[in-house]
């Protein structure tokens, strides 16, 4: 028997070590808001909208691709290696602004995985946001926490791609309707949503840390991978990211678009799919909720702490004490603000956002010389294509930061 079972769980951890980097940016991306976000594009304007995920998934899996090469090519962290080229300010700056997004944006993940399960039980929501952030906190003292983080964030996908993808099958989907979205089109209204689901899918920061997750699983695994394995599980983790994203988009165009129902939060498109699909499907989505909130829930913590660490010279060290207490931080921060407030204060989102729009396009060029540079990358680097793609996804962050900028000051 013993004989039997050890080939499956070979093939477990063999496919785990390709997948791992991918499905945690995944699961990390994919959040509270980002279903917020998708629920609304769907509930108000069907299927129309589908082409932007496409896009926003087309030019995320460029730079994530570019962020793994990277990772790959490299043994120093990409802090490390944008200290050496560019200077010690241009890393710290990077470090502890991501770090900052983090932490302002960690309430809602907090707040999002209490109203998963308190609206399916009828229980009290502050109570569920100190139990998973304290469950969040007691994993970083497992010995391998990379290694349990892989695990986690591939179970929680597999959560949320059987309840999303469940819940969107319930109604049949129009075939003709579904094909048109991914026409390019702007329904009237719609450039807002169009905006931010692009600036939440095209994630620069999630991208970015992509590099320290490769090379996390790099050591895990000594290098047994081929680069190709590894790039393949980059791109499928994102390709699972717009599964989702879509999955979201076409159960919220097929249920809710037909009623005229509106949202403000993807809490309320489970509590919508009761009257029209029953008690188990609006169960099902809060499964999916609570997957999409817990994943990000520790997911952005570890990306905010752990690059805090680097900016302090732990390097890509998951294990280190000061990286596991910054991680800590980001967590009970997010907890507090959500206690206190239930969502984020305003001034906590204008702060964020601030940092963001002169942040965001300024990584991914940072991102994008890295990877051009020979020295840094040898074969690895950016080929005439890739740059193209590249400077075309720049020219969008760009579009995107002024446009925040306009809707800040307006």
């Amino acid at each position: 028997m013993e004989q039997q079972q050890a080939p499956k769980r070979s093939l477990f951890k063999n496919w785990l070590s390709i997948l791992g980097p991918g499905v945690i940016t995944a699961a990390l991306v994919f959040g509270p808001s980002k279903m917020t976000i998708t629920s609304k594009m769907g509930a108000d304007y069907g299927f129309s909208l589908l082409w932007v995920v496409v896009v926003a998934i087309c030019f995320m899996t460029v730079f994530t691709n570019m962020a793994a090469r990277i990772g790959i090519a490299r043994d120093e962290s990409l802090l490390t290696l944008i200290r050496n080229k560019f200077g010690k300010t241009i890393s710290i700056v990077i470090g502890i602004g991501i770090f900052l997004v983090a932490t302002c944006f960690q309430s809602g993940n907090a707040t999002g995985v209490s109203i998963s399960i308190s609206e399916a039980t009828g229980t009290n929501p502050q109570f569920w946001i100190i139990v998973f952030n304290v469950i969040g906190i007691l994993l970083l003292f497992f010995k391998s926490f990379y290694a349990l983080l892989e695990k986690l964030m591939l179970a929680l996908i597999i959560l949320m791609l059987f309840a999303f993808l469940s819940t969107a099958i319930m109604i049949e989907t129009p075939l003709g309707d579904f094909l048109k979205g991914f026409v390019p089109g702007i329904p009237p209204g719609s450039v807002g949503l169009i905006i931010a689901f692009t600036a939440s899918c095209f994630s620069i920061v999630g991208a970015f840390y992509q590099s320290y997750l490769v090379q996390s699983r790099r050591k895990l695994s000594g290098d047994q991978q081929t680069t190709q394995r590894q790039l393949m599980g980059s791109r499928i983790g994102i390709i699972i990211l717009g599964i989702m994203s879509a999955a979201v988009m076409v159960c919220a165009a097929n249920t809710l678009h037909p009623q005229g129902i509106k949202l403000s939060s993807a809490a309320e498109m489970g509590r919508a799919l009761e009257p029209l699909l029953g008690t188990y499907a609006s169960h099902l989505f809060f499964v999916g909720l609570f997957g999409a909130s817990f994943s990000s829930l520790i997911g952005n913590a570890v990306l905010g702490g752990s690059l805090l660490g680097d900016t302090f010279g732990y390097g890509n060290n998951l294990n280190h004490p000061k990286v596991k207490l910054f991680i800590s931080m980001v967590m009970i921060f997010g907890s507090v603000i959500a206690l206190i407030f239930g969502n984020l204060p305003l001034e906590l989102i204008v702060f964020a956002q601030s940092i963001t729009i002169f942040l965001v396009p300024f990584i991914g060029i940072i991102l994008f010389l890295i990877a051009n540079d020979k020295e840094i990358m040898g074969d690895l680097r950016n080929k005439p294509l890739t740059k193209l793609w590249a400077i075309l996804g720049l020219v969008l962050l760009v579009a995107l930061a002024i446009s925040n900028f306009y809707n800040l000051i307006k």
